[in-house]
Parts: structure tokens; C-alpha cells; sequence
């Protein structure tokens, strides 16, 4: 069943955690065990034969009833247990959602959290995770999404570089000076901004000598005077607070970037999952710290 829902014996295989040798001589073993062709096995792809798809829809309506009976009896027996692997950006997971995830971890002792920082954009079914946190425009569609929070993108530069160069008074502007390129931004040599008489977004061309694939290296280089970056509030908050960088273009400021729990589609949802999903949108519910105070 799990290699007709993943498309892949690699997906299944890493859905039950085993390999896809194992996954492929048990879909052989049961078609022996039937005495039917089940899957038709291709180079390219895999697809059930007309046996196949009835075998598929009645077994999934027999699991379906046990998932839901299991469910029922977890809900009924307690507490959320067992391994939640988590994935998260590298800029947010460590500083922002680690404090969360050790309170998580003191509230429910029986679940093993396995945590991967990571700016990869991880394919949670076939890479195994239960959930995903992630900032700015989600792109899977067919991933449960839960709003956390809101950030901004903020563009930034150092006392001494405005000082030697000046600040640019529109985002046009921006073209005539260095710009530090975060490359795991959607668009990183065309930030976005907001018209600051329309409204309307606006997208300007950047250049600069340094490429960085992360936002809280983009600030470091930023504060020594190497250039203008563009970074989310969360990373930024703390160097403006303290006069280290200076916000720039505030009155055309991108719309907010969303910050999600994400986590695959089920009928019953794991407890631990739904446990996790519901302690984080507590914690990060109203306006978070990082864009207080300045």
C-alpha cells in the first residue's frame, strides 16, 4: 500500500523504515503468496495492474478501519510517545524554535525528539519526518499547513557602511551600492519590497561580491561594513535593538513572510504530532519579541 501512495519503493521504504530492497522483495512475496502481478515495474515509474488496484482499494479500506481503531485506542490509553523527527531552517531552528522544543521536551518526557537543521527543502514523506517548520511562501500544497506566527524581511546596513556611502532613500536606489546575497532567499538578487506610495509589491535588482547561504552570516558580513543585506526580522531584531545594524527602507518593507508548522496529511493524526503542532502554535501565538523594540 505505501508504495502505491509514495509512487516509489524508496519512498516506502523510508515511510516504514526499511530499504528499498526489503520493500521490493515484500511486494514480490506477496504477489507470489497471491499468485498475481500486483505492481507493473518500469525504469521510470511504477503503476498498479487492474488486480493491483482492486487488491489496493480494498486493503486501504481495511487499514483505514484499523488506523481508526488504533487511534481511538491511543486517545483513550494517554499520554503522546514515541521518535518526532523534526526538520527546520538553519536560521530560525537553532536561536528561535530550540527554546520551544526544550519546553516541549520537558512537558512530554515519553517522546524522543529528533531534530535536523537543515536549509534543504526535505520531502517529509520520503525523507521521514513528522513535521516541518518553515518560513515564507510554503510550496507544497499537499502538506497540512498551521500559521505560527508572522516575520519581516528587513533590509539592514552598518553604522560606518551609511556613514561611507550613504543610505538609499527608495529601493531603486539600491542598484548603486553593494549588496550582500543570501542565497537561500526565494529571489536572492531580486528583493522584494512594497511601493511605498502604491502599496503594490516591487521587486529591485541586487549585486555584490559576497553569495552567502545563510541570513545570520548575511548580518555578520553586513556589520562589518561590507554591504546592505536583507533578512528576516528574527535574525536582524537583535543588531538593531543594539544599534549594531540600521533598519533602511522602512516605509517599503516586503508584506510579511508566514511561519508554519507543516506536516503531511493524515486521518488520524499521530498524538505526538498533533501534540507538537498545538505546543508551538501556543508559543509563538501573538506578535513574537524579535520585532519589539525597534
Amino acid at each position: 500500500m505505501s508504495v502505491l501512495d509514495t509512487g516509489t519503493f524508496a519512498a516506502a521504504a523510508a515511510r516504514m523504515g526499511i530499504s528499498s530492497g526489503q520493500a521490493s522483495k515484500m511486494v514480490s512475496r506477496l504477489e507470489a503468496d497471491l499468485g498475481v502481478q500486483l505492481i507493473k515495474r518500469t525504469t521510470r515509474a511504477l503503476s498498479p495492474t487492474e488486480v493491483g488496484q482492486a487488491y489496493y482499494e480494498r486493503i486501504r479500506a481495511i487499514l483505514d478501519e484499523r488506523d481508526e481503531l488504533d487511534a481511538s485506542i491511543r486517545n483513550i490509553a494517554g499520554a503522546p510517545s514515541g521518535r518526532l523527527r523534526i526538520t527546520a531552517p538553519t536560521s530560525f531552528g537553532p536561536t528561535q524554535l530550540m527554546p520551544a522544543l526544550l519546553d516541549f521536551a520537558e512537558q512530554y518526557d515519553a517522546i524522543q525528539i529528533d531534530v535536523s537543521f537543515t536549509d534543504r527543502m526535505v520531502d517529509l514523506v520520503e525523507d521521514g519526518f513528522d513535521l516541518a517548520v518553515r518560513v515564507g511562501q510554503l510550496a507544497d500544497s499537499t502538506l497540512v499547513a498551521r500559521k505560527l506566527c508572522d516575520a519581516r524581511l528587513v533590509t539592514v546596513a552598518a553604522p560606518a557602511y551609511i556613514e561611507q556611502y550613504g543610505a538609499p532613500r527608495r529601493p531603486e536606489e539600491l542598484i548603486h551600492h553593494t549588496c550582500i546575497i543570501d542565497t537561500n532567499l526565494r529571489t536572492p538578487r531580486s528583493w522584494p519590497f512594497s511601493d511605498p506610495v502604491s502599496g503594490q509589491p516591487m521587486t529591485v535588482p541586487v549585486s555584490g561580491r559576497l553569495s552567502l547561504s545563510n541570513g545570520e552570516a548575511c548580518m555578520t558580513a553586513a556589520q562589518r561594513g561590507l554591504g546592505i543585506a536583507c533578512v528576516p526580522s528574527f535574525i536582524a531584531g537583535p543588531c538593531i535593538r543594539d544599534g549594531r545594524l540600521v533598519a533602511i527602507l522602512r516605509d517599503a518593507e516586503p508584506r510579511s513572510l508566514g511561519v508554519y508548522v507543516v506536516y503531511p496529511p493524515a486521518r488520524h493524526l499521530a498524538l505526538k504530532t498533533r501534540a507538537a503542532s498545538d505546543f508551538l502554535a501556543r508559543h509563538f501565538k501573538g506578535k513574537p519579541d524579535w520585532d519589539k523594540g525597534w
